[in-house]
């Protein structure tokens, strides 16, 4: 088998907002290359103590997106064949767009032929069980190892091509969170799904139901693989494909005030403007769990949150990460038709 490469010459800074503008052509599973050094906990991770003398981090970085070829020449994008040019226009129109508002550094696309990459499973040398508190998550490549604790919670995860791995200091916050509101009854929407990981979580941990959202298509496939691989019951996990900020569709399907829990952990350029339909999704008195903040931004989410009319009731950190809650207040009709703001 052939693969395309495309490679976009970025910043290291812009590469979550342009893996996520991609999505919007058709193209997923970016190979990220660049010189920031890893954390401590991406070593511990990838079981490397002393890594080789690299470049000095100098703010670049490439993205690269593999498309299969087929026997005349073309591309597959989201199944429909494309010439290589049409789908280099297409980068390119993204990548103007984007100009507009963030620096996106060089933003040159070229492109590679490749054999038989086994690209997508490449990365499972580097993802091994890890713990969230008291849950052991743990990849079904791998046996659980002769810990002293007892986990209260065995997860195990296979995140394929959809992002997350519940890894991320991100997805930890919000399971924190998740567990400090659910209940039985509770319904839980959770945008930008992903692998399923949050609400896969949240259903084993008790909750009723949940609804995913994601753009990503590689998303239906990986979720119905962790519902399986954790005996959860599918028909308790409604997964939605589109856009619930701007998508109608979408927007239908999702409901109003359905949910009493509401969680997104994407960047804040998305839970911006994500806000106002995510408020509309919510019962009075519901939580919304928002996370993949940076620090020094989660001042804006908050703002954003205030500006549909939620409380905000904390905002937690985890190294670099912050994730801010809000409620929505409970309506009181009872003096006279006017509404008093009430903190659950």
């Amino acid at each position: 088998m052939k693969w395309m490469r495309f490679k976009v010459r970025t910043k290291a800074d812009a590469e979550d907002i342009l893996i996520s503008s991609m999505q919007d052509i058709g193209l997923y599973g970016a190979q990220i290359e660049d010189h920031v050094p890893l954390t401590a906990a991406e070593k511990e991770q990838m079981f490397v103590d002393i890594l080789p003398e690299g470049q000095e981090d100098d703010g670049s970085a490439v993205l690269s997106f593999f498309l299969e070829e087929t026997e005349d020449g073309k591309v597959l994008v989201d199944d429909e064949p494309k010439t290589a040019e049409e789908v280099v226009r297409a980068i390119e129109e993204e990548l103007s767009m984007l100009r507009q508002y963030s620096d996106i550094g060089e933003g040159v696309v070229t492109i590679e032929e490749t054999e038989d990459l086994d690209w997508i499973n490449n990365w499972k040398q580097y993802f091994h069980q890890f713990w969230i508190d008291d849950i052991l998550a743990i990849p079904s490549w791998e046996k659980p190892e002769d810990v002293d604790r007892k986990p209260a919670l065995v997860f195990h995860i296979d995140p394929g091509t959809a992002f997350g791995t519940g890894m991320h200091e991100t997805t930890q916050l919000c399971i924190r969170q998740i567990r400090k509101y659910l209940t039985p009854e509770t319904e839980m929407l959770d945008v930008g799904t992903g692998s399923g990981i949050l609400s896969i979580l949240a259903l084993m941990l008790g909750i009723r139901h949940a609804v995913g959202t994601d753009l990503d298509p590689c998303a239906p496939p990986a979720i119905e693989d962790n519902l399986r691989t954790n005996g959860v019951d599918p028909s308790r996990f409604e997964v939605i494909l589109g856009n619930l900020i701007d998508d109608e569709a979408v927007q239908e399907k999702v409901g109003e005030e359905r949910y009493d829990i509401v969680v997104a952990n994407i960047l804040p350029d998305v839970l911006i403007p994500l806000t106002p339909q995510a408020v509309r999704a919510m019962k009075p008195g519901a939580v919304y769990i928002t996370s993949g903040i940076l620090e020094g931004r989660e001042q804006s989410v908050a703002d954003a949150m205030k500006r549909e009319g939620l409380e905000i009731v904390s905002i937690t950190e985890q190294g670099e990460w912050r994730c801010v809650v809000g409620v929505k207040p409970l309506q009181d009709t009872t003096a006279g038709g006017e509404n008093a703001a009430h903190i659950c």
